[in-house]
């Protein structure tokens, strides 16, 4: 049985990661999706603690298995945690990054990769991603429909107290507003 793997900061999940999860659950027929909030995330800054992104993750994601990720690097995580023919699912423009992830050839041999693509985005930005790998075969693309919204973007129109409405699920919203988070202050 196949797990989806779907790891990130989350700082906030937005509208956009619950469209990636949704598509790629029916488009590998994922039966169980495990969302990974990265406690001390390696290639980003994080502004809310990882506790209250646990939180958020879980109001975005609540039918699915959320949970911390003490590691700070995929490989990490997978070295030291056994999924079943695991899949793990990124956005296009982490793909673009993913040949200076630790040891990506690695990352390869114990899991395969579901890259989101939405339309426009440019194929000439995954091919010589895809041609530098020696296991091409173990990546596959799926579409999502576009979506604006932007983690840093809704941090800026929470901290100036903007409605958040289309950008976060209601529950982040209520509990961003409930909490203060990014406010700043």
């Amino acid at each position: 049985m196949t797990t989806g793997l779907f790891g990130g900061a989350f700082d906030p999940p937005h509208l956009g990661h619950v469209a990636v999860a949704q598509a790629a659950k029916r488009t590998f027929g994922l039966p169980r999706l495990v969302v990974l909030v990265a406690a001390a995330p390696g290639h980003k800054d994080v502004e809310a603690p990882a506790e209250a992104r646990l939180e958020l993750a879980r109001a975005a994601f609540p039918d699915e298995d959320v949970r911390l990720d003490p590691h700070p690097r995929t490989i990490d995580l997978l070295r030291a945690e056994p999924f079943d023919d695991p899949l793990f699912v990124v956005g296009a423009d982490q793909f673009c990054d993913f040949l200076t992830w630790k040891e990506p050839e690695a990352v390869l041999e114990l899991t395969r990769l579901a890259v989101a693509t939405r339309p426009g985005f440019p194929r000439a930005r995954l091919d010589p991603v895809l041609a530098a790998l020696q296991r091409p075969a173990r990546v596959l693309f799926f579409d999502v429909d576009p979506n604006p919204a932007a983690s840093r973007d809704i941090r800026g129109i929470a901290a100036a107290g903007g409605p958040l409405d289309g950008l976060v699920p209601a529950p982040v919203a209520l509990l961003i507003e409930e909490r203060g988070l990014y406010r700043g202050d």
